[in-house]
C-alpha cells in the first residue's frame, strides 16, 4: 500500500503520496484538499486506493470540458482515419455541446450523473439551461453526440492521463416508451417510407423549370438514379456513358461546416459503383449538355470554369472546390473539372444550394410538407422494387451495404406491393 501524509499550507490542506513514475522511480506527487483536515485525509485514501487498484495516477490539468473537447479534436480526431464527413459532424456537434453549461463544467468535475442528465435532455428533450424548449433528437444525432463524448473521455484517459476513467462508460440512452393503439378505426399506416407520386415529382419539375433553377437537373437524375444529393451534385460528365446509358458514382460534395469549404470526396459507403438509367434520363442529360455548350458562347468570357485543389492537413486529404472565369488563369495546383450540374454560368450547382431549393419548393407547392431531396431515393427505390426488381440489384445500385438495410426499409414500399404478395395465397387454394 502506498504512504501518503497530509499538510497545511496557508489555509487550505494538502496530501501526496508515494507513486512510480514513467521512469520507474518513487516519487510523491501533492494534490490541493480543503479547509479540513479530515476531509483531506478522506481524500488521500481515495487517491491511494485508486492508485493501488488502477496503478494509474490522473494529471492534474484546470481543463474545462469544452477544452478537452478541443485539444480531442486536434490530437486525435483529426489524425484519426475517420472520413473527412464524420470528422466535420463531429466537430458540429463538440461546438453545440460547448455551447450548453455542461461544456464550461472543470473537466475533474464532470460526472456520471451530469452527463447522463445531458444525454437525457437530448434524447428526451425537456427545457434547456436557457429556458428555451429542447426537442428530443434522432437515434442517428445521438449517436454523434455519444460517440463524441465518450472518444473525448477516452482521449482525456489515455494518452492525456487527465483523468482514471471514463464516465461515459456509466451512461445509458433512455427514451419514452412508445404508445400502442389496441382499439383504432383506422388501418394501419398505409405508406411508412416517405415518396412522392409522379404527379408529384412533376409538380416539382414544372416548378423548378418556371424559375429556371438550376437544381432541376440534380433532381432529375435523383428521381430517376436513386443518387443521394452530395453524388448526384459531384457527377462529372466522364462519369456519364451516354451509349449505354450508366453512369458511375466515385464521388460526393458537401460543405465542411468546420472548413467553411466546399469540398468533394468518397461516397458514404467509400465504394464505386455504376448505375444504369432509362431513356427518359438520358434524354434529359443530352439536352442538359447541349444546353451547357450553348451557354459557353452566351456567357463567353463570363462563362465560369470549375476547379479542385488537394489540400493536405494532418495526415487529412481535402479536394475543395472554386469556380473561376474562364479566361482567368487558374492558380498553381488547381485541377479542371467538368461538372454535369452547373449553373447557367457554368459554376458548379452545390449540394447546399440544392438542398436549400428544396426547402423553398415544399413550402410553395401543395401537398409536399414533408418534401426533402432524400425522398428521390426512397421513391426511386420503391418505384423499382413495386416494379418487380430483384432487392439485390436494387442494393448494388443504391451502394447499400448488404441487402437487409435494403429490405429493412423498403421491403414494404407500397400499399399495391404490399396486395399483390396476399393475394398469392388465393393462388395456392385455388390449385387445390
Amino acid at each position: 500500500m502506498a504512504k501518503g501524509s497530509v499538510r497545511k499550507k496557508g489555509k487550505k490542506w494538502y496530501y501526496r503520496f508515494y507513486v512510480e513514475d514513467e521512469s520507474g522511480n518513487r516519487a510523491q506527487p501533492e494534490f490541493p484538499g480543503t479547509e479540513s483536515k479530515s476531509e483531506t485525509e478522506s481524500m488521500l485514501r481515495k487517491a491511494m486506493e485508486e492508485y493501488e487498484r488502477t496503478q494509474f495516477l490522473a494529471k492534474s490539468e484546470n481543463l474545462t470540458l469544452g477544452g478537452l473537447l478541443d485539444k480531442w479534436i486536434e490530437e486525435d480526431l483529426k489524425p484519426s482515419n475517420h472520413s473527412n464527413g464524420t470528422v466535420d459532424a463531429y466537430i458540429g456537434v463538440v461546438g453545440r455541446i460547448k455551447k450548453h453549461p455542461i461544456g464550461n463544467r472543470k473537466l475533474k468535475k464532470v460526472t456520471a450523473e451530469h452527463l447522463q442528465a445531458y444525454m437525457d435532455l437530448l434524447s428526451l428533450g425537456g427545457t434547456s439551461p436557457d429556458g428555451t424548449a429542447a426537442e428530443p433528437l434522432s437515434i442517428g444525432y445521438l449517436r454523434q453526440y455519444s460517440a463524441v463524448l465518450r472518444g473525448a473521455f477516452r482521449f482525456a484517459v489515455f494518452p492525456k492521463k487527465y483523468i482514471s476513467f471514463n464516465p461515459m462508460d456509466y451512461v445509458t440512452w433512455r427514451g419514452t416508451a412508445d404508445e400502442y393503439e389496441l382499439f383504432a378505426d383506422e388501418c394501419g399506416e398505409e405508406n411508412p417510407i416517405p415518396v412522392i407520386s409522379y404527379g408529384q415529382y412533376q409538380l416539382l419539375i414544372d416548378f423548378l423549370k418556371g424559375k429556371e433553377n438550376p437544381a432541376l437537373l440534380p433532381i432529375q437524375i435523383a428521381y430517376f438514379t436513386g443518387l443521394r444529393i452530395g453524388e448526384a451534385c459531384a457527377l462529372t460528365w466522364q462519369d456519364i456513358d451516354l451509349k449505354e446509358q450508366c453512369l458511375t458514382v466515385r464521388r460526393s460534395m458537401r460543405y465542411n461546416a468546420s472548413r467553411h469549404k466546399m469540398e468533394i470526396g468518397p461516397t458514404k459507403r467509400k465504394k464505386i459503383r455504376t448505375v444504369d438509367f432509362c431513356d427518359t434520363l438520358a434524354a434529359i442529360l443530352r439536352a442538359a449538355k447541349k444546353e451547357q455548350l450553348e451557354s459557353r458562347f452566351k456567357y463567353g468570357a463570363l462563362y465560369r470554369q470549375n476547379y479542385y485543389l488537394v489540400v493536405k492537413e494532418k495526415n487529412r486529404t481535402y479536394y475543395e472546390l472554386y469556380t473561376l472565369p474562364r479566361t482567368e488563369e487558374a492558380p498553381e495546383g488547381y485541377n479542371e473539372v467538368s461538372f454535369v450540374c452547373l449553373r447557367p454560368d457554368g459554376a458548379y450547382e452545390s449540394s447546399s444550394t440544392v438542398s436549400s431549393m428544396c426547402r423553398t419548393a415544399k413550402k410553395k407547392l401543395e401537398d409536399m410538407d414533408d418534401f426533402h431531396f432524400h425522398q428521390l431515393r426512397h421513391t426511386y427505390t420503391s418505384n423499382l422494387l413495386s416494379g418487380g426488381a430483384a432487392p439485390k440489384d436494387v442494393q448494388e445500385l443504391l451502394g447499400h451495404a448488404d441487402v437487409s438495410t435494403t429490405m429493412n426499409i423498403y421491403a414494404h414500399a407500397t400499399k399495391e406491393a404490399k396486395r399483390t404478395s396476399a393475394r398469392l395465397l388465393d393462388k395456392v387454394v385455388g390449385a387445390v
